[in-house]
């Protein structure tokens, strides 16, 4: 017996924008929330931006059965429906130099080569253009939500297009605004985050919102933008959270430790990396609620501090960590990667640490890693209640996933699919808030060759500026 005919880019976008109810059916449901079951084959109603139900026969709901009669339906068998995954800390504005430093040797290399050497030569265009590639990149891959530390805020004109790029992508987008750490700029930031956040914080429909960005200690770029007590209060008067990047070994130990002494280590802080770090600085950052983004390949690849994530660190004092791409001038751009990377990265360690001994490894789990760059990510990115999981209530932030093509068939788990066998090519469908970024294998609205000419002429600019041409 054939499948029915799915609908239609144009039926399912009328169905969104009327508010109608939409109905994904017959596909396995990951759900990533604890109390709501993940089902073999299963349906999820949607409705506007929002999940109404998840379960196993929707339609044999009474209380339902009104609202699904009135729906569009979505055949998804063959499929696995999920939450949208949540990058957790990205330099969106450095894509066009993607790959340009493949083999990078050391956080110094990459800080001498982009931050000081081609930074100070973007363009507002540059931004926009760079942010925007980061954006839509996300979303091809699954990417429903990305935070962007963007840390080139030369003037308010750079942070603007910054913002506006993740707007015109669509995306649920997170700005998280810093100073530069070298050249010339106009030293708006921080004052200028009380524009930016009047001006942009729930835009639109509520998809983009703001934060601090800073970092750990001064050493990079002195004490301007490094996080302490006057950061501390601008993001607690502006009612914003705080992503503080470069946390590294010693001297970022002791700068949090001498947070907790201030009281300025608290549940809005999403530390990045925290490589390195001393069991005392872990301990007050459990005791304090702090989140955490870990980046596994950067911290790997680039070899940040020990080059180790640290996952069993986080993991020691009950922070469940959120995942992030980091710098797409030497890393991949997608969150198969990140997650693939920790669970073997990790699960070697523990092998390795019990060998030759009676202890059992304690290994994590496909399961940890995709509630790590779903749920956790949300909630590093302050949005835990708003999108990381299928749950009634929250936006719907979904991904469809071809389970039958050739590089997942058969489906025998679908958490182990999604974690060891998906890539973007399978990815079918991405909503966020419900609304289609990516249809049948293709991103809605775009077009990709004017983007690649746009993308090369930006490139190709600041490359003959770099040159001084």
């Amino acid at each position: 017996m054939s499948s029915p005919q799915p609908p239609s880019l144009a039926e399912f976008t009328s169905a969104h924008t009327a508010g109608r109810p939409i109905l994904l059916t017959g596909g396995a449901v990951v759900t990533m929330d604890p109390q709501v079951p993940d089902r073999d084959a299963g349906d999820v109603l949607i409705a506007g931006t929002r999940i109404v139900a998840v379960g196993a026969d929707l339609r044999s709901d009474p209380e339902l059965a009104a609202v699904i009669a009135s729906a569009l339906v979505v055949d998804t068998r063959g499929s696995i429906v999920s939450p949208g995954f949540v990058d957790s800390h990205r330099h969106a504005w450095e894509t066009q130099l993607r790959r340009s430093i493949p083999d990078v040797t050391d956080l110094g290399e990459y800080v001498m080569s982009t931050l000081a050497g081609i930074a100070p030569l973007y363009t507002p265009h540059d931004m926009h253009v760079g942010t925007r590639l980061a954006a839509l990149t996300a979303l091809d891959s699954g990417i429903t939500t990305m935070l962007d530390f963007s840390h080139n805020s030369r003037t308010s004109a750079h942070s603007d297009a910054a913002i506006n790029a993740l707007i015109d992508t669509g995306i649920r987008g997170v700005h998280a605004s810093m100073g530069p750490h070298f050249g010339d700029w106009d030293h708006q930031w921080p004052a200028d985050m009380e524009r930016l956040r009047g001006s942009f914080h729930g835009a639109n429909n509520g998809l983009v919102t703001l934060r601090l960005a800073a970092l750990s200690t001064d050493e990079i770029a002195g004490p301007a933008i490094a996080y302490g007590p006057e950061l501390a209060a601008l993001a607690r008067d502006l009612d914003v959270w705080t992503s503080i990047d470069a946390v590294f070994g010693l001297s970022s130990s002791e700068a949090i430790l001498r947070w907790a002494r201030q009281g300025i280590l608290d549940p809005t802080l999403t530390l990045i990396h925290s490589t390195g770090l001393t069991p005392d600085a872990w301990k007050v950052m459990g005791e304090a609620g702090v989140t955490v983004s870990l980046a596994p390949t950067s911290d790997a690849q680039i070899g940040l501090e020990t080059a180790i994530p640290s996952i069993d660190e986080a993991l020691a004092v009950g922070i469940r960590p959120g995942l992030s791409i980091d710098v797409e001038v030497a890393l991949a751009s997608d969150m198969f990667t990140q997650m693939r990377t920790l669970h073997a990265i990790q699960r070697m360690r523990a092998t390795n640490s019990a060998y030759g001994t009676t202890e059992t490894p304690n290994r994590i789990s496909t399961r940890d890693v995709l509630d790590f760059a779903t749920l956790q990510g949300a909630k590093a990115n302050a949005l835990g209640d708003v999108t990381g999981s299928l749950t009634p209530g929250k936006d719907a932030d979904i991904l469809v996933v071809r389970a039958d093509g050739i590089n997942n068939m058969p489906l025998n788990d679908a958490i182990g699919t999604l974690v060891l066998g998906a890539d973007a090519r399978n990815i079918e469908t991405v909503l966020v808030a419900g609304n289609p970024r990516k249809w049948a294998g293709v991103l809605v609205g775009e077009d990709l060759d004017a983007l690649r000419d746009e993308v090369l002429r930006s490139r190709d600019a600041i490359i003959r500026r770099v040159a001084g041409l």
